[in-house]
Formats: C-alpha cells, sequence, structure tokens
C-alpha cells in the first residue's frame, strides 16, 4: 500500500468547500442514488468541518463535521473517507481533531450515529454503541454510539 501524504484542515475558499461537498456527496449519498443536496443539512452554518487534501494532487480524500445539540453535546456527523484513501490514518486524524474542537468549546459528550460497517472505527477510539438507531434510506443500518469526555 502507497504511503498517502495530506493533510487535515478546515475548507477556507469557495473552490475548497465546493470540493469538500463533493466528496461528502460521493461517498456518504451517491452510491445510494441520493440527490445532490441531500449531503447539506441546517446545521452545516454552525458546524465546525475538516477535510483531508492528498498533497500529490490536492484531491479532498476526506471530510468530517461535528456540531452541538446542546451546550454540553456534541455530534460527529458525516465522515467519510475515500475508499482507496483508506487505512492511513486519515479518517482517525479528522476525528481526533473534530473532538478537540468540541473538547475546547465545552462539550463533556460526543454522540454520532455509525454505519454498521464503521462501528469498530469507532470503538477503538473510545466510543461506546448504544445499540441499533435507524436504516438510512432503509437499506444502511446505523447504531447510536457515545463517547463521555473526561477531564
Amino acid at each position: 500500500m502507497a504511503e498517502i501524504i495530506f493533510d487535515v484542515r478546515k475548507p477556507e475558499s469557495d473552490s475548497e468547500w465546493q470540493a469538500y461537498f463533493q466528496c461528502r456527496w460521493e461517498i456518504l449519498r451517491e452510491p445510494w442514488d441520493q440527490p445532490k443536496g441531500s449531503e447539506k443539512d441546517e446545521h452545516d452554518a454552525d458546524a465546525y468541518h475538516v477535510m483531508a487534501v492528498d498533497h500529490d494532487n490536492g484531491d479532498v480524500i476526506g471530510v468530517g463535521r461535528i456540531h452541538f445539540n446542546s451546550p454540553a453535546e456534541a455530534q460527529v456527523r458525516y465522515m467519510a473517507v475515500k475508499e482507496e484513501a483508506r487505512k492511513h490514518g486519515i479518517g482517525s486524524l479528522i476525528l481526533t481533531q473534530l473532538e478537540q474542537y468540541a473538547i475546547k468549546h465545552g462539550a463533556k459528550k460526543i454522540m454520532l450515529y455509525a454505519r454498521e460497517n464503521a462501528l469498530d472505527f469507532y470503538l477503538r477510539r473510545g466510543y461506546f454503541s448504544q445499540g441499533p438507531a435507524h436504516n438510512l434510506y432503509g437499506k444502511i443500518p446505523h447504531f447510536s454510539m457515545t463517547k463521555t469526555i473526561e477531564k
């Protein structure tokens, strides 16, 4: 497996935001025939977003977002890494940056809904499964997961 050199940062310019949302749609919505726009929601404007960018070609290869549900609870959403870029620590670094932001802004708990194929990823990073949550589009099982922040 060839090494991927990347950095994780906030999208800044219009073109970076476009690439960020395009990556989100391609990984999380397009495979299930969901329309463009379905990769966005009402929390995007108030959320903290990061993207992983491949140094070789400038492509966005991973994305993630966190927003607050309450002053003490943050929620991770839209975590995704392109299949060809997985197993390089990209998802871990994205998640770490999202968690650091949440902790810095007062989160005591972080929650998320993990797709079944991502359960082990989150379990290895200190999240606990609360059990089945919902099936996205009636096809993709999700599980409720939480992580308590210890100070």
